[in-house]
């Protein structure tokens, strides 16, 4: 299935339904009086969040979406039916915003959760409601009023703890393929992957977390090189970025370091407060050094880069270290809080809030 993370769709709620003006007529009671019943409410147009779906490829082919109408009130004092909600299933992640005023509604984070984006109208009133002692024989009804209608645009932003960097043929589908069940392209050349990916790394009962890997980045990137920087946002919400650096490169390659400066000029030039993130290193193909070399090359590029931060060495392909790095990784989202989950969201709530992000 085709990656879709932008949509724009119009929501239409539905009407009020009229009121009616009736008067009962029936044998043996003259001047019954008015028994004109109320009209129903619109339905309402709701967005619900769905763990099972992850694109939004389906909002290019359906973009209208309506809520029924409210039924007509009639004689007898019947009220009519109300219209039906729309329900709308959008993925975990999807941000939204009306397209016209820029105004950002929610956001659905949690299954099951329900985000109002167009209120159904207000029913009308029967002519019933307006008898009194002066009035006995009221003519006048009121009509339902109109259901809101919006063009919103959607923005789906992957949710993961963790997620791979890097530039293109570092290793970053292979290592996600080696940690979890998560099947990504996997070639000799550079940009295999031109759309996200998920995986879901487990190591016990209550023992996982979701690593997501995007297309690599190169030099120029913030400035629409390669494929840009489109896809940096499904990291907005990752807990811990994981930068993988290819150790042995080839001949006319950057150096690792080099590598490493890349990345974090285009993580700074994005923004989305990246550049901030907590950033492990994973020097990458590592079964190509001796275990010395290796070592010796570690040490050099982390003074060469002033770094002091958490750093791995292992090879996808062989396995080699990524036990390791999954347990690591494991007991520090321990100790990490999420940015963009609350643990009062429930999927009873008709929105959730906001959480910026820049």
């Amino acid at each position: 299935m085709k990656f879709v993370d932008e949509a724009t769709i119009e929501v239409i709620a539905g009407d009020g339904g009229n009121g009616c003006v009736s008067f009962r007529r029936e044998k043996f009671i003259p001047k019954g009086g008015p028994d004109g019943g109320d009209g129903g409410d619109g339905g309402s147009v709701y967005l619900v969040g769905d763990e099972s779906l992850n694109t939004l490829v389906d909002f290019r082919h359906r973009r209208k979406h309506r809520a029924e109408r409210g039924h007509n009130g009639m004689g007898r004092n019947m009220t009519g039916r109300s219209g039906a909600d729309a329900l709308v299933r959008v993925p975990l992640g999807t941000c939204v915003r009306d397209a016209d005023t820029g105004e950002r509604l929610g956001e659905l984070l949690v299954h099951e959760q329900r985000l109002l984006v167009a209120k159904g109208g207000f029913h009308g009133i029967g002519n019933a409601r307006y008898k009194s002692s002066t009035n006995r024989a009221p003519r006048q009804s009121k009509p339902g009023t109109p259901g809101e209608r919006r063009t919103l645009e959607l923005e789906l932003l992957l949710l993961a703890d963790v997620g791979l960097l890097g530039l293109p043929n570092a290793g970053k589908s292979s290592l996600i393929r080696r940690l979890s069940s998560a099947r990504p392209k996997v070639a000799d050349y550079p940009f295999t992957t031109l759309q996200p990916n998920l995986g879901v790394v487990s190591l016990g009962p209550r023992q996982s977390f979701v690593v997501a890997d995007i297309p690599g980045l190169i030099e120029g990137a913030a400035a629409g090189a390669g494929l840009g920087t489109r896809f940096l946002k499904h990291l907005a919400r990752t807990r811990l970025l994981l930068h993988l650096v290819d150790f042995a490169p080839a001949e006319g390659s950057p150096s690792p370091a080099e590598q490493v400066r890349i990345v974090e000029r285009e993580l700074a030039a994005f923004g989305a407060a990246l550049e901030h993130r907590e950033r492990w290193l994973v020097f990458n193909k590592c079964d190509l050094l001796t275990p010395q070399e290796a070592a010796e090359r570690r040490d050099a590029t982390c003074r060469e880069l002033g770094w002091d931060g958490t750093t791995f060495m292992l090879s996808a392909v062989t396995g080699d270290g990524s036990d390791a790095l999954a347990q690591a990784l494991m007991q520090r989202l321990e100790q990490l809080p999420h940015p963009w989950r609350s643990e009062s969201t429930t999927p009873e709530d008709s929105d959730a809030d906001w959480h910026p992000l820049d």
